[in-house]
């Protein structure tokens, strides 16, 4: 007789739904039991008529323990009716009818045949966490259910998700929910947040130390973002603990052995403090646990688009996932949820985790995506197009997409590997050797020497001989993870075949990573710049800080400056042995902002990486007039005065309507016609800073905009005796300089323009000083002569001064002496 758990009400209605529609959302909190009730009630009811139930897990040890947990229910051994398939491990027989995978394996299932067969029914469990395989897997059978399979029954359940769009995504399938069962569970938060400088570690220790006092029953689950801070809490504990308290450790990466211990029922007498990461939000039961304490922070992975880098990064909690937490308090008894922020923090909590498609690489699924021959799946969150798109460009780099974005053959086999597309490629084109699947295997996973010196060769020789790497140097390796490694080597090593390329650590390292191929930087720091245009450093004073080549296999993605956590030395004589077909020979001639001048330069480059850089002896003309042009832009126009009195004519024509071109510094810049043909021989800062611009600006208004200027807004004016006088455009009215008397006898003012503006005139005394302006000279000869003839008669005696200017010739010249 198995126990009545809170889903056992939703059961009938779900199966019904199931029965009518072939589509169902089901949503039930954590620990209603839907893990191992929903398979099992739909195998007793006949649904599927034919074939069996697959159920996705987002992790293995989620599905390896449903399994059990089901198995278990039946009075049967795993592997009977109810059975696991995880990376590396089966437990299935003729005779299993439910199978419990992890999510990728049912993607391989529909990529080797789409129509599925001998499968009935498919069930996505924890669809809340949205994890990346999920919402493909989930995609990918809409589209088989729609186009082959109107048969294949589809199942997602949640804890925590909205159910609306799900349901509306599976053509408004019936949503099923149970209520569930929850004890009271009393949450505990910090009197004052945590100030900036305080640490993540010894504040839980603190907190955990407070909940083993003040609470007396039921083991403590304690959420931690990761392994390192759950090993340092672990050792931060390990002294003090009252008698009778256990700690065991809880995350993905370690022995299945040690993840038993961490879930099975503590010994009589006991108390159990268990040190998980999120994977002991949901799925996973741990026994008689009746207190949480949750550090408010997450692990994610990050993927940045403009470096084509991911990383993971830690960041606060958001409510559901404090609440998902909060709830494992509550599943067996009334319970007590310690949360390391205060209250008045929660509401800057973000309401849901981001969905995995939304924030990580995808260069798998647009692998996936080539493979399927389609990218317009019904996705619940669409792929960005940017993110999707570097992808793309990485798998074509890989070999894996041709020109046209088509699946080659290469990347058919990319597909079938367990591997990101990276390591797959480079496993490929090793051969399959033992030191490629190492190597793959390694990056695939942990750090076997966190804190090292970001060395592969020291990691790749911790794999090889760990007592040796402790005797010879100061660093502790991690023995659970180098034997999870090399397992996972020779599992990669038998999954294909293939001539042994005979390649060093680094050319296998190029063939997974030809966008990190780094070029160190002039300079004494180390610093690189990497072959797809991102900069990375490392501290100073390492193995590797002083090489030229590196090939960076670990970065922590900063999108500035990324910091090197793992790299190999690589010789450029490899380099070009195995990427030689992307080295390219390029031209290049540029403006230098530093040396102030051109530079014509022919260079051999990966990406970014700049090999080989020598002169470009014969670079054409246009190349170098066009590297001139861009100094030009940088230093401006070397205007002289005559230049500017011709822009200033032809900006007064413009204004008042007349058709010339704009003769502006910004526009002469940006038309290259104009200036190219007077750059071809220009070549440092002092050539252009001589370049003489009248010419260009006569050649950009064509001899008709000259004569047209001419015309309109003369660049002289030609007295009665016939001397030119400048015209000054520059000021608010075009205007010009002269003697008083060489005016004598003009009786209309001059004008100049379209508009026939009259000219600011300033008329000089015979020493040269202003007497007047005026932009009315009969006005002036009219109205203001007779007081400025007064005053400069006595002053100029010798000069003509007559009572009718009008009337007079125009002189420069004074009176005889004694006349």
């Amino acid at each position: 007789m198995t126990e009545p758990l809170p889903i056992d009400e939703a059961l009938p209605a779900l199966l019904a739904a199931l029965g009518q529609r072939g589509m169902a959302v089901l949503q039930a909190p954590p620990g209603a039991g839907k893990t191992t009730r929903v398979p099992l009630a739909m195998l007793a009811a006949g649904l599927p008529a034919r074939g069996r139930i697959v159920m996705l897990e987002p992790r293995r040890l989620a599905a390896r323990a449903a399994a059990e947990r089901m198995a278990e229910t039946l009075g049967e051994a795993v592997g009977q009716t109810v059975g696991y398939r995880i990376r590396g491990e089966a437990r299935t027989s003729a005779a299993t009818r439910i199978e419990v995978v992890t999510e990728g394996i049912l993607t391989r299932m529909i990529q080797s045949d789409p129509e599925l067969p001998g499968i009935g029914a498919v069930i996505f469990d924890e669809f809340h966490e949205r994890s990346l395989n999920a919402d493909l897997g989930l995609a990918l059978a809409l589209e088989i259910r729609s186009a082959l399979r109107e048969d294949l029954i589809l199942l997602a359940m949640s804890a925590t998700l909205d159910a609306g769009p799900v349901a509306a995504l599976m053509g408004d399938a019936p949503v099923i929910t149970s209520a569930g069962r929850a004890y009271p569970v009393e949450t505990r938060w910090l009197p004052r947040p945590l100030g900036p400088d305080a640490r993540l570690e010894p504040a839980c220790t603190d907190l955990v130390r407070q909940a083993i006092e003040e609470t007396t029953e039921g083991g403590i689950l304690v959420f931690l973002p990761g392994e390192a801070e759950i090993r340092r809490v672990e050792a931060a504990l390990a002294h003090g603990l009252p008698a009778g308290v256990t700690l065991c450790p809880l995350y993905g990466a370690m022995e299945f052995a040690a993840q038993r211990a961490a879930l099975s029922p503590p010994a009589p007498g006991q108390r159990k403090v268990v040190l998980a990461t999120s994977i002991a939000e949901t799925s996973l039961t741990i026994p008689e646990v009746r207190v949480v304490v949750d550090a408010g922070r997450a692990r994610r992975a990050r993927f940045d688009p403009s470096s084509g880098m991911a990383r993971l990064v830690t960041e606060r909690v958001t409510r559901a996932e404090a609440e998902q937490r909060r709830g494992r308090a509550g599943r067996v008894a009334e319970g007590t949820c310690y949360r390391m922020w205060a209250k008045g923090e929660e509401g800057g909590l973000a309401p849901f985790p981001p969905p995995e498609i939304a924030a990580a690489d995808l260069t798998g699924l647009a692998l996936e995506l080539a493979l399927w021959g389609a990218d317009d799946l019904p996705f619940l969150t669409p792929p960005h197009p940017g993110t999707l798109a570097e992808a793309r460009a990485l798998l074509a780099a890989l070999d894996a997409l041709d020109a046209r974005g088509r699946i080659t053959d290469h990347g058919r086999a990319l597909a079938g590997l367990p591997l990101h597309p990276r390591l797959g490629h480079m496993l490929i084109r090793a051969g399959f050797t033992e030191p490629a699947a190492r190597l793959a295997a390694l990056l695939a996973d942990r750090d076997p020497l966190r804190g090292a010196p970001p060395d592969l060769a020291l990691r790749m020789a911790a794999l090889a001989d760990p007592r040796k790497v402790e005797a010879d140097t100061p660093h502790r390796v991690d023995r659970p993870t180098v034997e999870r490694i090399r397992a996972e080597a020779r599992r990669l090593q038998r999954a294909g075949s293939g001539r042994d390329a005979g390649l060093t650590l680094a050319q296998m390292a190029a063939l997974a990573y030809p966008d990190r191929v780094g070029m160190r930087r002039k300079g004494d720091a180390p610093r690189w710049v990497l072959s797809g245009g991102k900069g990375a450093a490392m501290e100073p004073g390492l193995p590797l800080s002083a090489a030229r080549l590196i090939v960076a296999t670990d970065l922590d993605g900063d999108p500035r400056e990324a910091r090197i956590r793992q790299a190999v030395d690589l010789r450029e004589t490899d380099l070009r042995a195995v990427l030689g077909h992307e080295i390219r020979t390029r031209e290049v001639c540029e403006w230098s902002r530093r040396e102030g001048r051109v530079m014509a330069r022919r260079q051999e480059v990966l990406g970014a990486v700049v090999l080989e850089d020598r002169q470009w002896p014969d670079a054409p003309p246009e190349a170098l007039a066009r590297a001139a042009l861009e100094g030009l832009r940088q230093i401006g126009l070397p205007w002289s005065p005559a230049a500017r009195r011709l822009a200033a004519r032809a900006a007064l024509c413009r204004r008042d309507g007349a058709d010339l071109p704009d003769l502006s510094e910004a526009n002469i810049l940006t038309t290259e016609d104009w200036l190219l043909p007077h750059l071809t021989v220009r070549k440092s800062e002092a050539d252009l800073k001589s370049l003489d611009l009248v010419p260009v600006l006569q050649s950009a208004l064509g001899w008709e905009g000259q004569q047209t200027l001419d015309r309109l807004a003369p660049s002289h004016f030609e007295t009665p005796l016939g001397r030119r006088v400048p015209i000054d455009y520059d000021g608010e009215a075009p205007g010009i300089e002269l003697r008083l008397q060489e005016l004598f006898g003009v009786t209309v003012h001059p004008t100049v323009g379209p508009k026939r503006l009259p000219l600011r005139i300033t008329l000089l005394s015979p020493g040269g000083k202003p007497v007047q302006v005026t932009m009315d000279l009969p006005g002036f000869w009219t109205n203001s002569y007779a007081d400025v003839r007064r005053d400069m008669r006595g002053r100029y005696p010798r000069h003509p001064w007559p009572e009718d200017p009008r009337e007079a010739e125009p002189t420069t010249r004074a009176k005889p002496r004694g006349t």
